[in-house]
């Protein structure tokens, strides 16, 4: 669990530059290759991010339950910075309320990319859950969410592996 509201955050340095990962994460359809949460199912639309304003659609997986997410960039510096805000794509996931779908949650996704040398950048995923009202999706389960089997931090940890497998490939 983070400590005082700060975001969750993991970084690994990966041997590969910072354009080339970011390609990778601005690219929704690449998504399912490096996810960690083992809860995304494939993009709908086949088009890379290509700033802030853009929103893609996820398909997604969790607790027996498929869904959709829809997604809008809030970040978004080339070969530095990109983030997203999820919001719920269908009425089940608003609660049923129909007038929460399409509106983002609160909470944001992203990932900072720091260059070390020449081929190699420091690559940080970040959750940020936001307001005090969206504290609970990090406390749960013994103090951390737990998306089925891991918890937010090992989720990531698991992404930042996946992604310098599919970045150095």
């Amino acid at each position: 669990m983070t400590e005082g509201g700060k975001p969750a955050e993991v970084s690994r340095r990966i041997e590969a530059p910072a354009a080339l990962i970011f390609e990778i994460l601005a690219n929704p359809q690449r998504h399912m290759d490096f996810d960690g949460s083992d809860m995304l199912r494939g993009a709908v639309i086949d088009r890379p991010m290509s700033g802030v304003g853009d929103t893609f659609t996820m398909m997604m997986h969790r607790l027996g339950r498929d869904y959709l997410m829809l997604n809008y960039v809030v970040e978004f510096e080339p070969d530095r910075r990109i983030f997203w805000e999820p919001a719920p794509g269908d009425l089940a996931t608003a609660g049923d309320d129909p007038s929460k779908v399409g509106i983002p949650a609160g909470y944001r996704w992203g990932y900072i990319l720091t260059p070390d040398g020449d081929d190699a950048t420091v690559v940080t995923e970040v959750f940020d859950c936001g307001p005090e009202e969206n504290r609970w999706i990090l406390l749960r389960e013994g103090g951390e969410w737990i998306n089925g089997t891991n918890s937010v931090l090992e989720s990531m940890t698991a992404t930042l592996e996946r992604l310098e497998k599919v970045s150095t490939e």
